[in-house]
């Protein structure tokens, strides 16, 4: 098996699993005053210092979360409430999903390459005197497309409009700072780069933190804004896989831009290419095969990769990111390829000559 499915799931890091090891020998809870809950509790908090100072924030507004999905939804819903909310058209579904019944939602277009349409944003934020919330990505889980968030931030700046950045597949692989982006919230997910599952956060601006209404009230952790017993294990793991990965980070740009060479050559169309991109993504699409298609003519070849708008390998659909760029109906006919943080460096050249295969295969005549 050769794991291409690294925007879904990061293979875990050495570093992380000791992390989580450790940290599963550790009995106390953190909320416990003995001393078996201040040790758990010193844990925490040095995990929500690893956090913190990755992501350019402060302990005090770093909040743990099970995920990207609750740390999206979180932020949305405490940060949106009785604001208009503006989504960007390429979203993840955690942010597309994520306004409660009623609320005032509009969608921001993007270019043809799937960069959010800046004047398309302008005229939205001037055009109504509604305190508003702009819903960004930073990095694309389908395409891997950067989006100009200062650029964004300085248009909600302007127009008095806050901005929720979903960070999720950018943390760990492309530099993710709160305040040098200029954004009021940012969601991770440990997960995504080389954690275990079940660990996110949600880190807030210094600067006139917004107040947030807990979807957990619990018994009022992380200082009232999300209950429940931290899950110790997988914090700790997923403040070591953050250190792991920018301490040590790799270039995946040739091993992308060799499969999508040979893709071209075996008649694939390329998408988002004259964006900026995570180094380790490509969305390929052949217009004669559908991607669920592909994704099990490669498995069975023994390649994981993800099909459409899919956030794993056990479902495909049309991609509604690919649609906002304007693919029409070839937004059914795409794969997702994300190479991991261990990848082996044959792998171009074995998954190129796979792809080649299933092509021929289907090619019509």
């Amino acid at each position: 098996m050769i794991y291409c499915d690294a925007n879904a799931t990061e293979p875990v890091r050495p570093e992380s699993l000791a992390a989580v090891m450790d940290a599963m020998r550790t009995t106390g809870n953190p909320s416990s005053s003995h001393k078996a809950g201040r040790v758990a509790r010193a844990l925490l908090d040095q995990a929500r210092r690893t956090v913190s100072k990755h992501m350019g924030g402060s302990v005090e507004n770093c909040v743990f979360t099970s995920g990207g999905t609750e740390a999206n939804v979180l932020a949305v819903r405490g940060i949106g409430q009785g604001r208009r909310i503006l989504i960007g058209a390429t979203e993840h579904d955690a942010v597309r999903r994520a306004p409660e019944e009623g609320a005032r939602t509009g969608i921001i277009p993007v270019s043809e390459n799937g960069i959010i349409d800046c004047e398309a944003l302008e005229t939205q934020l001037v055009s109504s005197s509604q305190a508003t919330l702009v819903c960004v990505m930073l990095a694309n889980n389908e395409t891997g497309v950067i989006n100009p968030i200062r650029e964004i931030s300085r248009l909600c700046r302007k127009a008095g409009a806050k901005l929720h950045v979903d960070a999720v597949q950018a943390a760990g692989r492309v530099p993710v700072d709160i305040l040098a982006l200029g954004a009021d919230s940012i969601a991770v997910s440990g997960h995504k780069f080389g954690g275990p599952k079940g660990a996110g956060a949600l880190l807030l601006a210094d600067q006139a933190p917004v107040p947030l209404s807990p979807m957990l009230a619990g018994g009022g952790q992380e200082r009232g804004r999300r209950g429940g017993t931290p899950a110790l294990p997988a914090i700790m793991g997923m403040a070591a896989a953050l250190d792991a990965a920018l301490a040590s980070p790799r270039d995946l740009s040739p091993l992308r831009d060799a499969i999508e060479m040979a893709a071209l050559q075996s008649g694939a169309i390329l998408s988002g290419t004259s964006a900026p991109r995570l180094a380790n993504t490509t969305c390929l699409i052949l217009p004669w095969m559908k991607g669920e298609a592909q994704l099990i003519a490669l498995d069975l070849d023994g390649f994981c990769v993800s099909a459409g708008a899919a956030c794993s390998s056990g479902k495909a659909a049309s991609s509604h990111v690919l649609e906002a760029m304007g693919f029409g109906e070839l937004s059914g006919h795409a794969i997702r390829v994300s190479l991991p943080w261990n990848v082996e460096a044959d792998v171009a050249e074995r998954f190129s000559a796979a792809y080649e295969r299933m092509a021929a295969r289907r090619r019509p005549i």
